[in-house]
């Protein structure tokens, strides 16, 4: 069992979210899949003790950590990214929000990026 001490926070909960998704959906399987491997090799969010050091968790500790976050949470993230980045860096199509955008489209789309399309 190899320990990851190198994954972020951002990334471990990004793991986690994918697994929670994929368990609603036709790739039931994938995610109990991806569920061990999260456990196996220590992907999960960890916990801490009340002296701050962290330790493992599996994956159902981690579900009944985190009872408000539903299985769609992910999915309900993605789609609150368009309306939100639209109100800072409006896209040639407003209101058009693909997650594989390009360019003026892109959700990592920057003013700079802006600056070069014209619509």
């Amino acid at each position: 069992m190899a320990i990851n001490r190198n994954l972020s926070l951002l990334e471990s909960e990004l793991y986690y979210l994918i697994s929670r998704f994929l368990t609603t959906g036709p790739c039931r399987r994938a995610a109990e899949v991806l569920a061990s491997e999260l456990e196996e090799y220590q992907l999960l969010p960890g916990r801490l003790d009340w002296q701050g050091n962290k330790h493992p968790r599996t994956y159902e500790d981690v579900v009944a950590a985190n009872r408000h976050v539903a299985p769609d949470h992910l999915l309900q993230i993605c789609k609150q990214i368009g309306p939100l980045l639209d109100q800072e860096l409006p896209s040639c199509v407003p209101g058009v929000h693909s997650l594989l955008g390009s360019g003026k489209q892109s959700m990592l789309r920057t003013a700079k990026v802006i600056r070069m399309f014209f619509c």
